[in-house]
């Protein structure tokens, strides 16, 4: 975990929180960016168009990321009504999110990589376990935004997906229980022997990590 670095290595420890607010930043900006491009002036309104991370960041989900490592940015609000495709703008939106952190994962991993394989910097260094962090970040953070349920990114998928009033039932269900559903696997899964998001995070870790070292010879 993240925070046992504060006492044994601080500065690997701010690595891990800078990986953590660029890839925070980058997340919720995609969303603002293309809730704006499909014509919804709303997250420029409020300030969410921009690379600052004070405008991404919440405080209590950062510590909860340090802490017990789930946590959460700050939502980016829009209105659907005013997108340019009503039907699956909503979803346009909500997959940038996780887009953005698997060009983020594949940008800063090919940059470790390159690195690596010329002989510019050892895999001691500083930038490379910043470059590294910051694949994993962006890696654990598309997974879990992917899960089909709210408020995840995933959810806005389904809903779309689910969209024929006959479904209206199942929607209303997902759309009012769907966090608490959300806040119980993430505490079932905190305090059961296996872990489910464990065995998921560092599975897709150990293939990204595979890949890209096959190339670093």
């Amino acid at each position: 975990m993240a925070l046992n670095l504060l006492f044994t290595n601080p500065l690997l420890f701010l690595a891990w929180i800078v990986a953590i607010l660029v890839t925070l930043t980058i997340h919720e900006f995609s969303h603002a960016f293309v809730a704006t491009l499909l014509g919804d002036r709303t997250p420029q309104d409020q300030g969410r168009l921009t690379f600052d991370p004070r405008a991404h960041v919440d405080t209590t989900g950062l510590l909860m990321l340090v802490l017990v490592g789930f946590g959460w940015g700050k939502p980016v609000q829009f209105n659907p009504h005013n997108l340019r495709y009503p039907r699956w703008g909503a979803t346009f939106v909500a997959l940038a999110g996780p887009l953005s952190n698997f060009f983020g994962a594949l940008l800063f991993g090919i940059a470790g990589v390159l690195l690596l394989r010329f002989g510019v910097l050892s895999g001691e260094n500083l930038l490379i376990f910043f470059l590294f962090r910051l694949v994993t970040v962006n890696v654990v953070l598309m997974l879990f935004n992917l899960i089909p349920i709210p408020p995840l990114d995933g959810s806005k998928v389904l809903l779309d997906a689910l969209h024929h009033p006959r479904y209206d039932r199942i929607r209303f269900l997902l759309e009012t229980r769907g966090p608490i559903l959300l806040l119980a696997l993430v505490l079932l899964d905190m305090i059961l022997p296996f872990s489910l998001f464990g065995w998921l995070f560092s599975g897709a870790l150990s293939f990204v990590y595979n890949v890209l070292f096959s190339f670093a010879g």
